[in-house]
């Protein structure tokens, strides 16, 4: 009988040591929300907490683990760091992650998609009571990871690394990054915006740079293959296809993976690998 059925039929298993790591912009932003979601953890699992202050203090606490189960306490951004930092360590694939997500909506919408209750109690109560599940995962030629989805072209930064217009708020400039993600407008609310990219799948071309497209979008089903939407400024439905990688190249630009905005680039190649990682999600009743 398997761990899932064993627990269908009320017979709890010993519950598995936990390593807590709460990712310090959570606990300054919601300290109620990590405080609950800590207690509810210590009170039905050992667990030892970390308080890293640094992104050196979160990569130690994780590699340090042991047997331990990783439980990151925080946004997006914590969950995307904490899957690219055990991707690097080859270490992805050994144990089950699980997130407890803290933050604002758009702080933790990247979590939500993928099934994990937002709320410190129903977060954690799924750290406790939830099953692995096996998730598909992009990876890309420089060894960076996308969970969700990906954008291509993305809007630039707009000078540096996080960046932002005078007078905007973070989740402003990001609300504003989305739509512009959405479909770029030309000046003045005229024709969306159309950049030249070549789009292989595959090895099979399914654009070239003379014929403009006005974005391409690549995410996972969860079935294996990446699907893979070109949008064209001439034709109302779009292009689609599904395979296993896809390479984009043609001028420099910039591409939007999950929260984060990287690039330019001339060239960049993203291969699916199915069910590359693990994820604590709750149990289908």
């Amino acid at each position: 009988m398997s761990a899932p059925e064993i627990a269908a039929h009320g017979t709890r298993q010993q519950p598995q040591q936990l390593l807590v790591v709460i990712d310090p912009l959570a606990r300054r932003s919601d300290g109620e929300s990590v405080r609950i979601a800590k207690d509810v953890l210590c009170a039905g699992a050992p667990a030892k907490i970390c308080l890293p202050d640094t992104p050196e203090e979160f990569a130690r606490a994780l590699a340090r683990r042991g047997h331990r189960r990783p439980v990151v306490i925080g946004n997006d951004r914590a969950l995307l760091r904490t899957v690219a930092l055990l991707h690097r360590e080859r270490e992805l694939a050994a144990s089950a992650l699980a997130f407890v997500p803290v933050g604002g909506t758009a702080e933790v919408a990247l979590a939500r998609s993928l099934g994990v209750p937002v709320g410190a109690v129903a977060g954690a109560r799924t750290v406790l009571d939830g099953v692995p599940r096996r998730l598909d995962l992009l990876v890309d030629d420089s060894d960076g990871v996308v969970l969700g989805g990906l954008r291509v072209p993305a809007l630039a930064p707009v000078s540096g690394p996080g960046a932002r217009p005078p007078g905007t708020s973070v989740w402003g400039a990001c609300r504003s990054l989305v739509r512009g993600l959405v479909r770029p407008s030309g000046p003045g609310g005229g024709p969306p915006a159309t950049y030249r990219l070549r789009v292989e799948a595959d090895g099979v071309l399914l654009n070239d740079l003379d014929r403009p497209l006005e974005r391409v979008t690549v995410h996972s089903p969860g079935d294996g293959l990446a699907e893979i939407v070109i949008r064209l400024p001439d034709q109302r439905e779009p292009l689609r296809a599904r395979a296993a990688s896809v390479t984009i190249s043609g001028a420099d630009f910039h591409y939007g993976a999950d929260t984060r905005v990287a690039g330019p680039v001339r060239t960049r190649t993203w291969t699916l690998r199915p069910q590359a990682w693990s994820l604590i999600l709750p149990t289908v009743r």
